[in-house]
């Protein structure tokens, strides 16, 4: 503490030749208990104290003057001294100079305030740091009354901090655990000394408070152990969970082999053991590429799944002659490194014997398939294809229809847009009420706003006197989809968002909004982003409409739906007109190669014009036009012609009798023909074909 921070600035200096009497008056009158004595040119000279005044009149005349009895040579302190121990110095008060001036007086009892008031901040201070101890605290003196009782004690057991200090603690904490703890304490162990408040768990440390030797009093800590037991529980249920995993893990009857990133194996399973005939002992520790490169594995999924970073399913032949599926999966952590690759091999040499049975009647199987999604599509209008691309689609189309976001369906014109609008109306939970379909591309600029939002009683010239609702009022409950949204003026565009928002519209000519439930579906084939650029299509209604964005693809991304929508078209045309048309396999390869900028559409019109034009129950090369037509390839007419069977025979021998003198194992030759090493495993028995090393 510094004497600036202490000192009365505030001065009232005495003159030498002052009376005594004239200045008892003021040291009366002012409460002075000293005060110093300036010369004139202000310099200090002497001290007069309360107690040498009194001392003075009490024996001498009042007219005796201030230089005859003031202390002369007073010790001073400097501004910024440190304020004297009071303890060790005795003192009335000390004149302060600063730079050779007086500035203030430092009295004993300003220091015994500064002190008093020091003492009581670091008393707030210490009950602050006491509150904000994470756990409750509570002090008794010997006389059982609580003087420390800080803030979590208070929220813990509902009691108000200033009833709770001073207070008998028998009288606030009477017959509960915590007096107990508090007054005798508690040494067992856990779980026994365990204090249960509420849902909450505590550990209770008490001990003396020791003051100059002697006990005045002690003090508790509740210590909360909640989350402790948590992790306790939590590690518990770790400990049964991993014992439950390593039993799954043996118990699978499939082939389980696990290795970390970098491809080092770290465990398998018995079933693994089993299948490949190769033991745990042989692989924990070692590195895939050795394994394979001493002839353990033919090859390794894991390393393939290391290299493409990505799911990898092969097939291969066991050591034990066991052919096997092997399916290699990546683990990877929050940064996207693989951490452990997990594998899974399983027999299949009953699958692949199976198969082979199952070959034998596949056309047969693939006829009734293709009759029977005939029938479902000539009775139904429903999506026909073929490929991933639309499975995709129609898994996403089928997840949205339960909810009722916005939907945009972007497409290339022709691709089905509408038909996609459809199947999201028949399957939501709105498929009761309408779906109401406007193209906004081909209504009048002028006539779109009434037919959208209708129309009140007068709103313009040759207006029904009735006034007429709009297609947003008749798809109440339903859905109203607006096809070519691209081309939606921009004032209606505003009025559209203004729905999308507030779920209300505003007839023309009306002054009250009429609250409408539809859900809406857009679609267009412009490019709506290049149009927000081009400032022709609102960038707010973009974000509206585009909650949930739909793309179908075009129809030349997806040539493997081109079989099935032509059959699907050549049986709906067939049965439009009583024809029994088919088409010939070359037509099909050529429709598939075909681009079709005008997508499904181009191909429905198509086949009504090759079904309708075509002389020959079969569509054949000529019935195409003239852009569809490509080089046929020509049979030689001199050769000599086989049994289907034997030509196909002969072809398989030479070309496996070409590839074993090329290759040196059956892995490599199945690789080079495209086919299951299995497959060629088991015709190469068939045919009698051995390997360089004369093993069939």
């Amino acid at each position: 503490m510094k004497v600036y921070e202490v000192m009365n600035p505030r001065l009232l200096p005495l003159r030498p030749r002052q009376t005594i009497g004239e200045v008892s008056r003021l040291f009366i009158d002012f409460s002075l208990d000293a005060s110093p004595v300036l010369n004139e040119d202000q310099e200090l000279v002497g001290l007069i104290t309360k107690n040498r005044l009194l001392q003075v009149l009490s024996q001498e005349s009042p007219e005796i003057e201030v230089q005859d009895i003031m202390l002369t040579n007073p010790i001073t302190i400097a501004f910024d001294d440190d304020v004297p121990d009071i303890r060790k110095q005795k003192f009335t008060c000390r004149p302060v100079m600063r730079n050779g001036q007086l500035v203030g007086m430092l009295y004993f009892s300003d220091i015994l305030v500064a002190l008093a008031l020091e003492i009581e901040k670091g008393k707030e201070e210490i009950e602050a740091a006491i509150d904000a101890v994470y756990n409750p605290v509570i002090e008794i003196d010997n006389d059982f009354r609580i003087k420390i009782f800080n803030r979590q004690a208070s929220r813990l057991l509902g009691i108000d901090i200033e009833e709770a200090r001073g207070a008998n603690v028998h009288d606030l904490l009477g017959g509960t655990e915590v007096l107990d703890s508090l007054i005798h304490g508690n040494h067992k162990p856990l779980p026994v000394n365990k204090l249960v408040i509420g849902d909450r768990s505590f550990l209770p440390y008490r001990n003396d408070v020791v003051q100059d030797g002697n006990v005045i009093g002690s003090v508790l800590v509740l210590r909360e152990i909640s989350e402790f037991e948590e992790l306790v529980r939590q590690s518990q249920y770790t400990q049964k969970l991993n014992r439950e995993l390593d039993a799954i893990f043996e118990s699978s009857f499939d082939g389980l082999y696990v290795t970390d990133g970098q491809a080092i194996t770290l465990r398998l399973n018995k079933g693994f053991e089993r299948i490949t005939g190769v033991t745990a002992a042989e692989c924990v520790g070692r590195h895939m590429a050795d394994l394979v490169k001493e002839g353990k594995f033919s090859r390794s999924g894991t390393l393939l799944a290391l290299e493409k970073k990505e799911r990898v399913t092969i097939s291969l032949v066991a050591a034990t002659g066991n052919e096997v599926l092997v399916t290699s999966n990546p683990i990877f952590d929050e940064e996207g490194n693989i951490i452990l690759v997990v594998t899974n091999v399983r027999d299949i040499t009953e699958l692949n014997e199976l198969q082979r049975k199952l070959e034998q009647v596949e056309g047969l199987t693939q006829l009734y398939r293709s009759q029977l999604e005939q029938i479902k599509l000539q009775t139904s209008r429903q999506l026909v294809f073929n490929s991933t691309k639309m499975k995709e689609l129609l898994d996403l189309v089928l997840r949205v229809t339960g909810v009722d976001s916005t939907i945009l369906i972007q497409g290339e014109s022709g691709v089905g847009k509408e038909l996609i609008a459809e199947i999201i109306h028949s399957s939501s939970n709105r498929k009761d009420g309408p779906l109401i379909k406007v193209n906004c591309g081909a209504i009048p600029e002028n006539l779109l706003e009434s037919e959208l939002f209708g129309y009140e009683a007068g709103a313009f010239t040759g207006a029904s006197k009735s006034g007429k609702i709009g297609l947003f009022e008749l798809a109440q409950g339903g859905i109203l989809f607006l096809d070519e949204i691209g081309e939606l003026p921009l004032n209606l565009q505003v009025k559209l968002l203004r729905f999308l928002q507030d779920k209300e519209i505003l007839r023309v000519g009306g002054e009250q909004p009429i609250i409408v439930d539809v859900r809406i579906l857009a679609g267009t084939n412009r490019n709506l982003v290049e149009m927000i650029a081009n400032h022709q299509f609102r960038l707010d209604l973009y974000y509206r409409l585009n909650v949930i964005p739909i793309f179908v693809p075009p129809l030349r991304e997806r040539p493997e739906d081109v079989p099935v929508l032509a059959n699907y078209f050549l049986n709906v045309f067939n049965n439009k007109y009583q024809m029994n048309k088919r088409l010939h396999k070359s037509v099909i390869d050529v429709l598939m190669e075909y681009h079709w900028p005008g997508n499904v559409r181009e191909l429905e019109n198509l086949m009504e014009r090759m079904v309708v034009t075509s002389i020959n129950n079969i569509i054949s090369m000529q019935d195409l036009p003239a852009s569809f037509k490509v080089p046929r390839l020509k049979l030689d007419s001199e050769q000599d012609l086989l049994p289907l069977r034997q030509a196909v025979e002969n072809t398989e021998r030479e070309l496996l009798e070409a590839a074993f003198a090329r290759f040196r194992s059956s892995y490599q030759v199945a690789t080079a023909l495209q086919v299951n090493q299995s497959t060629v495993i088991r015709k190469a028995a068939k045919y009698g074909i051995k390997r360089q090393d004369g093993r069939s």
